[in-house]
């Protein structure tokens, strides 16, 4: 199953304020993904956030992975900046919702790749130094990438650049908010269903009986 992680600055508070917090995350992290069994699709590091795409190998991979990597950039952030032992980096426990390994993984690692260009940080996904598309040109033994499970468009930083259309960036903000799986109908009933994530097809109120196709 493939899941979209995402996690926010306490108070929405930067947690990146020059290329060497970047840089260490991304360090934290590729120690992280040696340590648990956990394949890093896609990413993006954002001033005060952060979004991964990621396949975890085991029913605990991701939680232990992501609880490593928080306590770990939390000790080494606050050790750079003097204040050891004191305040909250994070707003919280990383949210997270699984997605669909057809177009909806398409759509969502546009979302994800193109949040320096949504935010006005560069013109096109491929300037921003901390996300995936950029990584993929630029390869690293020591930060390495996992294969897609859908073929990647040969125009696909065109497709980045151009952003979504409305209705699927309401769509993915939905699923973020909620912590919906995303995907086609059928499979996001059966999903939830066997995640036990139907209270996230629920919207406030009285519960829904039928499923808005995203």
């Amino acid at each position: 199953m493939i899941y979209h992680v995402l996690n926010r600055g306490n108070g929405r508070l930067r947690l990146f304020h020059n290329e060497g917090d970047y840089d260490a995350f991304e360090q934290v992290l590729s120690e992280g993904l040696k340590r648990y069994p956990v394949a890093l699709l896609t990413y993006c590091l954002m001033p005060n956030h952060w979004h991964l795409v990621v396949r975890p190998k085991t029913d605990v991979a991701l939680g232990r992975l992501m609880g490593w990597v928080g306590v770990t950039h939390v000790r080494r952030h606050h050790q750079h900046s003097h204040r050891r032992g004191t305040g909250h980096l994070y707003q919280g426990r990383f949210k997270s919702f699984p997605v669909a390994e057809d177009k909806y993984f398409l759509t969502l690692c546009r979302y994800v790749e193109a949040n320096a260009v949504r935010a006005k940080l560069v013109e096109s996904a491929r300037q921003w130094r901390w996300c995936g598309l950029w990584r993929r040109a630029h390869p690293s033994k020591d930060f390495v990438l996992s294969p897609w499970p859908v073929n990647r468009p040969r125009n696909w930083t065109t497709l980045v650049d151009g952003g979504l259309s409305e209705e699927e960036l309401q769509g993915v903000r939905d699923c973020v908010r909620r912590g919906r799986p995303l995907g086609p109908a059928p499979w996001v009933l059966a999903t939830a269903a066997r995640l036990k994530l139907d209270f996230t097809l629920r919207g406030p109120g009285r519960p829904r009986k039928t499923l808005d196709n995203q």
